[in-house]
């Protein structure tokens, strides 16, 4: 079963595949590549699974992520 954020202040669903928060999210791909995610060959794999998958920890991916979407959301 896939994990859901743990918290309502997140905005990223952890199941939704790396492929469509990179569409909606470009600059998520530093996020990505700092934490070693991969993107190109695995980016069909939810969030969740990716994160298991590739040994990165879900909650700071998560927060990673979170903060690169404020900053691109901010005026």
């Amino acid at each position: 079963m896939l994990e859901q954020p743990t918290t309502s202040s997140q905005s990223v669903n952890t199941a939704a595949t790396v492929n469509a928060i990179l569409a909606a999210h470009p600059a998520a791909v530093a996020v990505f590549n700092a934490f070693g995610i991969d993107a190109c060959c695995g980016g069909d794999a939810s969030l969740s699974e990716a994160a298991h998958r590739d040994g990165a920890n879900l909650d700071a991916l998560v927060a990673a992520l979170d903060a690169v979407i404020l900053r691109q959301e901010a005026p």
